[in-house]
């Protein structure tokens, strides 16, 4: 979709919540926290952190260290097939991360931001902006938002080093230096800098528990239409990986 510098300017701060963290711990489809496989990993890894941070903290870490992947797919994935896949792609992980933060009792959601493509730079230049799922965390009386849970180590890792070698500030989703995790005391961005004072975010889309909701909203209708950007990103999918200098 092309860009659309008639669209209203980011807002300084995210949408007003409606003061309830309790919304922000309920099941979805795509959540499915009734699942028993689900919740049995969210207690075999939280077994042993007793402050919510530390459960936080914990599955953050399980969730980056998922690798990246953007293959093939025609419909949105539930939290458990992320998981038993072992793999995801930005709205994947998301799935799985919020998922597991809300069977520990940790108020999650998932804020959606529009963004230039030229952020993909690297990996494919034909997508001309999109959205981007950005994770935020109940803590301490105040909402955490972070997006570096989506890429793990080695992709990172792989990414910086391409980054320096062309000289270039940003590409393959992320930035030369931005942060590279989020530690459970502020907000964490690849970019390094807040959604607000970041060049390449066109505009905040909001909050919603899933991808699923977000794709059912009026500004996805807006923005968006379904079949032919899943059918572009399909086609894209092979030619979505870091290739060497």
């Amino acid at each position: 979709m092309p860009e659309n510098d008639s669209q209203p300017p980011l807002s300084a701060s995210p949408p007003a919540d409606d003061g309830s963290t309790r919304l922000w711990l309920t099941s979805t489809a795509l959540l499915d926290l009734d699942d028993p496989r689900l919740r049995m990993r969210a207690q075999a890894l939280t077994q042993l952190s007793r402050a919510a941070r530390e459960k936080a903290l914990t599955l953050y870490g399980f969730v980056k260290r998922l690798p990246f992947t953007k293959g093939y797919k025609l419909r949105l994935r539930t939290a458990r097939q992320v998981l038993d896949r072992g793999s995801g792609d930005a709205e994947d992980k998301a799935t799985l991360l919020v998922a597991l933060l809300r069977l520990a009792q940790v108020p999650a959601r998932i804020r959606y931001l529009h963004m230039r493509g030229a952020v993909l730079r690297g990996l494919t230049d034909a997508v001309e902006c999109g959205g981007r799922p950005v994770v935020e965390i109940f803590l301490d009386g105040q909402w955490q938002a972070t997006d570096t849970y989506i890429f793990d180590a080695a992709y990172m890792a792989q990414a910086r080093q391409q980054l320096r070698e062309r000289d270039w500030p940003y590409g393959w989703g992320l930035w030369r230096d931005g942060a590279m995790i989020w530690t459970g005391r502020a907000d964490a961005w690849l970019s390094g800098r807040a959604p607000a004072d970041d060049p390449l975010v066109i505009r905040d889309l909001g909050h919603f528990h899933d991808p699923r909701e977000f794709q059912r909203s009026a500004v996805y209708g807006e923005l968006y239409r379904h079949a032919p950007r899943t059918l572009r990103w399909n086609l894209l999918a092979p030619s979505l990986a870091i290739h060497g200098s």
